[in-house]
């Protein structure tokens, strides 16, 4: 019997966490819900397949929260969407720099919820469903920067970086094509395919805090204005 994807949702609205929980095991799905942030690290949320974080809670933050679940190394790989009624841009970027997967505002239909979620693990559980350019090294490097596609692991000066399901797809996609302009929809097709949900702001953020990851070869992922992205290797 095929598992049923387990979802964790974390929020102080309790009326809006039984609604949250009855549709999401209506749609086939295994529920946890925490009122708190507090009370979601105290439960054993590892074995969680996505969680569904509200931002504005008591005295923890939903993103001081998913900033402790992404330095744990047993929780980080673990996709995370931010619920919130907060709509200000930079509450959109700090929660995508910290690693949300995606960022939902309140009020929203459940529906939505739903296929923002199924789409997020769509694209994190089966990643490679979602590549219309195919790679069949398995090993891709430029200079210091190596990437084995067999283990999924990325290396800079020898030393392995933790990067996103994200993160991997497009640093992958630029040293494929290195001293190549990729457009911003090429990545989006790449990484995001058929998915409605992603812009190009969305891109430009992962690819900050993908340079951040690499540094110092940051710099050489170089923005084309009017074009793309371009990974430069002489």
């Amino acid at each position: 019997m095929k598992k049923r994807p387990k979802i964790l949702v974390v929020d102080d609205e309790e009326d809006l966490c039984e609604i949250l929980q009855f549709n999401f095991r209506q749609a086939g799905f295994d529920v946890e819900i925490a009122l708190s942030a507090e009370e979601a690290l105290m439960m054993n949320i590892t074995s969680c397949d996505l969680i569904l974080l509200d931002v504005m809670m008591g005295e923890m933050s939903g993103f001081k929260m998913a900033d402790i679940v992404r330095k744990n190394h047993k929780t980080a790989h673990i996709p995370i969407i931010f619920c919130t009624a907060k709509d200000a841009e930079e509450d959109t970027l700090l929660g995508l720099e910290i690693g949300g997967d995606d960022y939902i505002l309140k009020p929203f239909s459940v529906k939505e919820v739903i296929a923002r979620v199924k789409a997020v693990l769509r694209r994190t559980s089966n990643p490679a469903v979602y590549k219309p350019v195919e790679i069949n090294s398995f090993a891709i490097s430029a200079g210091e920067i190596s990437i084995d596609m067999d283990s999924k692991k990325v290396m800079v000066d020898e030393r392995e970086v933790e990067l996103t399901k994200t993160e991997f797809e497009i640093i992958t996609l630029l040293l494929k094509n290195t001293n190549k302009v990729i457009s911003r929809e090429e990545i989006i097709g790449y990484v995001w395919k058929d998915e409605v949900f992603i812009n190009d702001r969305t891109v430009d953020v992962h690819i900050t805090r993908l340079r951040k990851k690499i540094a110092p070869y940051g710099k050489n992922i170089v923005s084309r204005s009017g074009y793309g992205y371009c990974y430069e290797y002489k």
